[in-house]
This record gives structure tokens, C-alpha cells and sequence, in this order.
């Protein structure tokens, strides 16, 4: 006879850094989670009605109470993640940038505009607007736990919507804060939690939402597109980057060298717009790789508070590191920095990386911890060309003086920052997200509030039509005059280059 055990209902958040428990969290059920999805759309009405100017009053008054407790969300951050103090502040700081920019930019991009009607409609007085789908949901990430899926949260709440977020296992605690903040401000939940693991996340798929917005692997993506098909609900999905950052002749090699640095090691590598390749111009590729592991040299990660990089938070991410690391060196790589030995039971130490082929898994797959390969290319073709090489096309870097537009243009990712490091995700105006296997859809910007709307066209008529068209008592003479008015509009053509 054979027992089977119940399923937990309740789960610890943990210290990455000394493995104390920081929180007990519920193990929503599909039933639960059911639940908050209705109790939501209840929510999504109220908060839909209100209109632009009082929706921003709510969520101005909610950045506010977070901007005064800051510390207290940071502080949790760094205990659930083990990242930094400053890096969690900073975050933070981020995420209220961008949810003030969405609250006070919601009206002029989402509200009801008139458009062109064209002269065959000219009669048609013709109108476009942005409504609100009604309910979001968002599964969130670890490594970014406030800034992340704020970018979706922020954004969706902004354009009229209620959002039920499930953020990671890892980092239930943080959710919670943004949760528990957002009631005390508004005083409805608009925003609410699941917690769980991932059945919680495919639960929320299943439960009816309006769309989801997944930040995580691009394997983690798929299933999520596969649970929402079945119920044909739209998803955009931020997934896996591989990174490349370029260094041009002319380039500034010492702010490249920072620049490389912490694109690939800060959040301990942990990070989808993290510089993970690096391809450098001949002529200054001695120069930048000396810079680069003088400065790596002088990193070290470790358990105590002033530590520049935090933790491993996923434990099994452990594993990926160390495989891609000796992969690369069986290969016949070299560890200028670190190596395979970098990789402890919880921190990982920069590594740099020289002489990897372009085929191994530390250039072709999402590696995910603070290591970077290097390569010298003969000029800045051939360095878009791998660039290009990859499945992901999420960010990239381009550091060069004269050509840095020109090169950003060339690579095949949804944003570059020239002669800076993941600028984009800083400007609320511009649009977050990638292209293959890095996912498709945008967050942040006015392509992340439309994100979460449908566009509704609306076509008043404004006097009778002179030709009447569009009913069965239509004439011959209305035909011809269609035709003779069509020539006249569409009939002669342009020769491109000539008058």
C-alpha cells in the first residue's frame, strides 16, 4: 500500500547568499488563481471607468509611497535576490521612473484621435483609440523582480487594465510589497498576487486573462505560448538574450572596457540585456583586453555586505555557468580571468574568455553569470556579421566614434545603446523587448502602453455619400463614376527617382 503525499501549500523564499529563509509564501491553486482572476475583472471595470487623469492621480499617489519606503523595497530585494544594496536601489529607482512616465503619458498615446478618412470617404468622419483589454497577467522574473515586470505592470495599469502578477518562486516577497503598496494607495486591488511555482504560472495562463506578459527562458516562453494558444490568448514574451558588444578603431577602449565589464558582471551576470560576447577591431584589441582584465582582476564576489556582485540566485544556474565555462576551454579557449575553478557552491567570479569558437555554448547559448568571451575581428563587417550569428536578438552594445548609428542600425536586436551599456532599459520613452528567440512584443515606451490595448477604429459619417456604394440599390452610373474617380486618383503612377 502506497501513500501519496498532499501538495505543499505554502513555500519559503530564501537568502541566496546564506540559504536563511526570508519569507512563507501560499502555493495558490488553479482554483485560487481562478478566483483572483474574476475578483479581477470586477476590478478591471471600476479601474477602466475611471478615465485617464484619475487613473494617473491613483497610480501617482502609489509611485509616491513607494519612493518614500524605497529602502524597505530594496532592502527585501537584496534579501530575496542577494544582489547588492546599491544595484537593488537602483532598480527600484528605475521602476519609478518608468511608472510615472507611463501614468503621465497614458492620455496622449491611448486617447481618441482623429485620422485621415481619404478622399473616397470623405463623407466619414474617422477616429482611433486605445481601450483596455481588461485583465493582464504577468508571470515576472528573479533577476529583476521590481523592474521587470513593473515594465509590464506599470504600463498595463496605466492603460486602464487590472493585472494579476505571479512573480518568480524565488522572489514572492517583493510581489507582495508592490502588491500590498498598490492597495494601501488606491484602496481596490487592482493589482494582486498568485504565488506558487510553476503550475501557478500555467494556471494563470488557463484562467481567463485578457493576455500575459512572461519575462524568463526562451524555453520557459514556449510553454507559456503553448498554454495560451489553447484559449487563443496573446502573450509577448520577453525571453533569453545573447548579447554582443562591438568596439570600433576609434572607440573610447577604456569606457568600453567599463562598459564590458559591467554588462557581463553586474547583477552577477544575471541579466537578458547582459554583454555576454564582445568583438573588438584588431587594432585596439590588445589595449581593450589589457583594460578589461586589469579591471576584472580586481572584482571579487563574496558573502559579505560590501560585496560588488551578489549571488547565484537560481542554484541550478550553477551548473549552466560551469558547463559553458569548460566547454569553452575544451575547445581550446583560454581563461585570461577566472575560469572553470570561478564557479563556487554560490558565487561565481568574473571570468574572460579568449580564442572560444564561434560554435560553442559560451557564444551560442544565454550563459546567465558574470563571463564574457572576447574576440578580434578584423574590422567592424566582420564583427556585425557574428554579432548577427545567434538565434537571440534581444540588445546589444556598439562603442565607436564615428560609425556607432550606422552600426546599431546593422545589428539585428530590438535596442542598442551607443558608447553606454544597457541604456535603452533606462528610457522610459523607448520600447523594451527583441526579435528570434529573444521574443517579440514591446514593453515601456508607447509601444508598451499599446501593448496592452486593442486599437478601436470608429468611422462616423459625417454627410450622405456623393456616390452611394455600399447598397443594393447601387446604379451602373455609380460603377462608372467609381471607375472614372478611381483613375483619377490611383491610375497614373510615379516613376521612382523622376517627377
Amino acid at each position: 500500500m502506497t501513500t501519496t503525499e498532499a501538495p505543499a501549500t505554502t513555500f519559503e523564499s530564501l537568502d541566496p547568499r546564506t540559504g536563511d529563509v526570508v519569507g512563507t509564501h501560499p502555493v495558490h491553486t488553479a482554483e485560487e488563481v481562478h478566483a483572483t482572476v474574476e475578483r479581477a475583472r470586477t476590478e478591471a471595470a471600476w479601474w477602466g471607468a475611471l478615465g485617464f487623469d484619475e487613473r494617473e492621480r491613483h497610480l501617482q499617489t502609489w509611485k509616491g509611497a513607494m519612493t518614500r519606503r524605497v529602502a524597505q523595497l530594496a532592502d527585501l530585494m537584496h534579501q530575496e535576490t542577494g544582489k547588492p544594496h546599491g544595484d537593488a536601489m537602483l532598480e527600484c529607482a528605475l521602476a519609478i521612473d518608468h511608472l510615472a512616465w507611463a501614468a503621465s503619458h497614458a492620455e496622449k498615446v491611448l486617447k481618441r484621435r482623429k485620422v485621415p478618412s481619404g478622399l473616397l470617404m470623405a463623407n466619414q468622419a474617422a477616429y482611433l483609440e486605445y481601450q483596455p483589454l481588461g485583465v493582464v497577467g504577468v508571470i515576472g522574473p528573479w533577476n529583476y523582480p521590481v523592474f521587470t515586470p513593473m515594465g509590464s505592470i506599470g504600463y498595463a495599469l496605466a492603460a486602464g487594465n487590472a493585472v494579476v502578477f505571479k512573480p518568480s518562486e524565488y522572489t514572492p516577497g517583493v510581489a507582495e510589497w508592490l502588491a500590498r503598496t498598490f492597495l494601501e494607495s488606491v484602496g481596490r486591488p487592482v493589482l494582486s498576487v498568485v504565488t506558487g511555482f510553476g503550475e501557478t504560472g500555467a494556471a494563470l495562463c488557463a484562467a481567463g486573462v485578457d493576455k500575459v506578459a512572461f519575462t524568463g527562458s526562451t524555453a520557459t516562453g514556449k510553454k507559456v505560448m503553448a498554454a495560451c494558444a489553447a484559449t487563443l490568448t496573446p502573450v509577448v514574451i520577453e525571453a533569453g538574450g545573447k548579447d554582443a558588444l562591438l568596439v570600433d578603431e576609434d572607440a573610447d577602449v577604456a569606457a568600453a572596457a567599463d562598459a564590458a565589464l559591467w554588462g557581463a558582471a553586474a547583477n552577477a551576470g544575471q541579466t537578458c540585456t547582459g554583454v555576454e560576447r564582445v568583438y573588438v577591431h584588431e587594432r585596439v584589441y590588445d589595449t581593450f583586453l589589457d583594460e578589461l582584465t586589469r579591471a576584472a582582476s580586481r572584482l571579487e564576489a563574496h558573502d559579505g555586505d560590501d560585496s560588488p556582485i551578489g549571488p547565484i540566485t537560481m542554484p541550478k544556474q550553477l551548473d549552466v555557468i560551469r558547463r559553458h565555462i569548460t566547454d569553452a576551454l575544451a575547445r581550446g579557449g583560454r581563461a585570461l580571468v577566472g575560469g572553470a575553478d570561478a564557479v563556487g557552491e554560490r558565487f561565481v567570479q568574473p571570468t574572460v574568455l579568449v580564442d572560444v569558437p564561434e560554435e560553442s555554448e559560451a557564444v551560442q547559448e544565454e550563459t546567465f553569470g558574470p563571463t564574457v568571451t572576447v574576440r578580434k575581428v578584423a574590422d567592424m563587417d566582420e564583427a556585425v556579421r557574428l554579432a548577427n550569428s545567434t538565434r537571440y536578438g534581444l540588445g546589444s552594445t556598439v562603442f565607436s566614434k564615428a560609425r556607432g548609428m550606422e552600426l546599431a542600425s546593422r545589428i539585428r536586436s530590438g535596442m542598442t545603446a551607443v558608447n553606454g551599456v544597457i541604456t535603452f532599459a533606462a528610457v522610459p520613452s523607448l520600447p523594451f523587448g527583441g526579435v528570434g528567440d529573444s521574443g517579440f512584443g514591446r514593453i515601456h515606451g508607447a509601444d508598451g502602453l499599446k501593448e496592452f490595448t486593442f486599437a478601436k477604429a470608429i468611422a462616423r459619417q459625417r454627410f450622405k455619400p456623393l456616390l452611394a456604394l455600399t447598397t443594393f440599390n447601387r446604379t451602373a452610373q455609380a460603377d462608372q463614376q467609381l471607375a472614372s474617380l478611381l483613375t483619377v486618383l490611383h491610375g497614373r503612377g510615379t516613376t521612382i527617382g523622376k517627377p
